[in-house]
């Protein structure tokens, strides 16, 4: 009973944070990993701007090519070429250094999770990386060349002609892809959901059905074709990470209850 009862100490001892910091300490803390982070996204936003010329030419460029017809773009302003360049080369860097940025928030954080729980800060990282370049791939390789297809085709009249200003192309570009990264965070958005009791399974589940009708509707809206083979194939990937989120829910509500059970 007596090393039952000091193994019990000894994990509930492992279970607390290593150090309790005081407020000037959390603020010095903060102050170190928005330093950090700044350090991050200025070394992405360097690389970004060594390789400028490609990221325009072969990445944010290239889908105007190969619309039918291909979109012409223009520049009308004389610094404008100049301020998408910069803006280019900071939203870049930015997303270059995510998986850095993300680390150095998950390691602010750190000194108020338990022991168990800051295992999975490298995971965290990665998987919230590896989702938000994903909805990336999958705006810029499936939704923009749909979108941009028909918009390039679409002319009512023949005294009108599609010239687009570079600026409301690019715009519209990034505003798609990070659109597409931000909503594959749905399965990282859950998980932390259902850490805190928020989201459940069976609330997922019982909403299965209307979720569905949702993601139809967004697909609908994203795809301005009428082709419903085209829209399906827009809410298959959103269908899919509801589901991959009822999953992710579940393993996390059972993480919970194997840890209340454990505590009473």
């Amino acid at each position: 009973m007596a090393e039952d009862t000091s193994q019990v100490h000894e994990e509930n001892a492992a279970e607390e944070p290593v150090h309790e910091m005081s407020f000037w300490e959390h603020i010095e803390e903060l102050r170190k990993r928005i330093f950090l982070m700044a350090i991050g996204v200025v070394v992405g936003c360097l690389i970004a701007g060594v390789f400028s010329d490609q990221i325009m030419k072969y990445f944010l460029l290239l889908p105007a090519s190969h619309t039918n017809p291909p979109i012409k773009l223009i520049n009308l302003k004389p610094y404008g070429y100049i301020t998408i360049y910069m803006q280019v080369i900071l939203i870049a860097g930015i997303i270059l250094s995510l998986p850095f940025t993300l680390y150095q928030f998950w390691q602010f954080i750190a000194p108020g999770l338990y022991q168990h729980e800051r295992k999975w800060i490298k995971w965290i990282t990665f998987f919230t990386t590896f989702c938000f370049l994903s909805g990336l791939a999958f705006a810029f390789f499936v939704a923009l060349p749909y979108m941009l297809n028909f918009f390039a085709g679409f002319t009512p009249s023949d005294q009108v002609q599609n010239q687009w200003s570079i600026n409301e192309y690019l715009g519209t570009v990034v505003g798609a892809m990070l659109t597409g990264g931000i909503i594959f965070e749905l399965p990282m958005v859950s998980f932390f959901l259902g850490k805190l009791g928020i989201l459940t399974p069976a609330f997922m589940r019982h909403y299965r059905r209307h979720a569905i009708v949702v993601i139809l509707i967004v697909a609908a809206i994203v795809t301005p074709t009428p082709d419903p083979v085209t829209q399906l194939l827009f809410a298959l990937p959103l269908w899919i990470l509801y589901e991959i989120s009822i999953f992710v829910v579940a393993m996390a509500k059972k993480k919970r209850d194997e840890k209340a059970a454990a505590q009473a």
